[in-house]
């Protein structure tokens, strides 16, 4: 057993074994025979496994509702072995007809869902006394291992982790705040989550694979995932539509929203007080979920409680005090990073030259230093911020193969400093003009 493993996580894996029978699985009998006629009627003819890869329902439990259907006159074999998966089964007349109204009242067709009690119960046992949490010294290690500096915001961060406390982060442009919060989510346990929840006969969609990350190790029961704790974030696009979870027509499903997907993991909103909207009103809609770690989302006009068990993160390059103190207090740490240091931006540089296996010349990391040291020392004394050393590597990453060389010389680099609009910016104009240009782009 391990921090990402523990026993609790084990008894879990032992209780989502995959149901084998209609008798074990939670979902209704004429909820998994529509979802299977909706997908016969789809696709024209399919095999049984080929029905079993979408729906992720064992093949005995597609064997019970596919003999019946047959005996409903609602589908017919045309083929196969006599080894039941490889059997293939198309749509009667009969059956067209129901699918059609199936479609039109709900359209989903993939993964067999959980039902809204499985789940509600399976997070109930996971989330309950989730903080505080010991979190191993080799997991705090791992998951800080690429962040460069920043010691009091990495102790910080931690200590939000461990007691579920939600911060704010603040400070000028590419001092790496977006970068920093992600890093949370590896410091917290991870979750077992449904990949849609049914309700009432309508489907929710809770996983997302481009927040919710997958463990290697993963329950018998495939309608299951078990991912690292989650880290959602959304910046200046967001609204308060944007937080409420609203029907997907081409979907067929229920969309969750940021305040959901985040559960279990952290919430970043990004670039506070750049939105269309009052940032006062977008946290205002943040309180009940934060208060009551749940929320409450309509399913046709239904309310359905859904668990919000996040960690607020709230990342602004304005002052502090745009935020009411009623806000403040729900999220009571706060991390403050300033510019980097030339040296921490070197090691950052170095960084990405190295994760895209370039070759450089020893004398390219001198002369990227040189950019940012203060001229009294011979250097141009550039503002430096983290974002420079990523985009500066990879657009010399990008000159050296225009011009078709081996490795990243001093002439490559001092090519990729002209082409790079920030440091173009900050050579042609004085620091007080060159701050106000960019205030004015934000």
């Amino acid at each position: 057993m391990n921090y990402y493993h523990d026993e609790k996580m084990e008894k879990l894996f032992q209780v989502l074994e995959q149901p084998k029978s209609l008798e074990d699985i939670d979902l209704s009998e004429s909820f998994i025979k529509n979802l299977i006629l909706k997908i016969i009627s789809s696709y024209g003819n399919i095999k049984v496994n080929q029905i079993h890869e979408i729906t992720g329902l064992h093949v005995d439990i597609l064997e019970e509702c596919l003999r019946a259907m047959e005996k409903q006159d609602l589908c017919a074999q045309t083929g196969g072995s006599f080894l039941f998966p490889s059997v293939e089964y198309t749509i009667k007349k009969q059956g067209h007809e129901k699918a059609k109204k199936l479609m039109q009242e709900n359209p989903y067709i993939g993964t067999a869902p959980v039902t809204y009690e499985e789940y509600f119960k399976i997070m109930e046992v996971q989330l309950k006394g989730r903080f505080p949490i010991h979190i191993p010294e080799y997991v705090i290690e791992d998951a800080l291992k690429d962040v460069v500096g920043v010691e009091g915001a990495k102790k910080t961060l931690v200590e939000a982790a461990i007691g579920g406390k939600g911060f704010f982060i603040y400070g000028p442009p590419g001092t790496g705040k977006t970068f920093l919060t992600s890093k949370m989510s590896d410091l917290l346990p991870p979750l077992l989550i449904p990949k849609y929840i049914e309700f009432s006969g309508d489907v929710i969609q809770l996983y997302d694979p481009d927040f919710h990350k997958s463990r290697e190790e993963q329950p018998e029961d495939p309608r299951w995932v078990k991912v690292y704790a989650p880290f959602v974030f959304t910046g200046s696009e967001l609204s308060t539509e944007k937080l409420e979870t609203n029907f997907n027509p081409n979907k067929g499903v229920y969309e969750t929203s940021p305040i959901i997907k985040a559960n279990g993991g952290v919430l970043l909103l990004d670039d506070l007080g750049r939105q269309k909207e009052d940032h006062n009103a977008l946290l205002n809609r943040l309180i009940v979920p934060l208060e009551n770690k749940k929320d409450v989302v309509y399913i046709k006009g239904a309310p359905v409680i859904v668990q919000t068990h996040f960690i607020p993160s709230f990342s602004t390059n304005l002052e502090i005090t745009i935020v009411d103190e009623a806000h403040l207090r729900r999220a009571p740490l706060n991390i403050l990073l300033d510019p980097p240091s030339p040296d921490e931006i070197v090691t950052v540089f170095k960084k990405n030259l190295d994760a895209m296996h370039e070759d450089y010349d020893e004398d390219v990391l001198e002369r990227f230093r040189s950019v940012y040291i203060p001229m009294i020392y011979g250097g141009e004394q550039l503002k430096p911020t983290f974002a420079h050393a990523r985009d500066v590597a990879q657009i010399a990453q990008a000159v050296r193969i225009r011009r078709g060389e081996e490795r990243i010389t001093k002439e490559i680099l001092e090519e990729a400093l002209n082409g790079h609009i920030l440091v173009s910016l900050q050579r042609k104009y004085t620091p007080e003009l060159f701050e106000r240009i960019i205030k004015q782009k934000h």
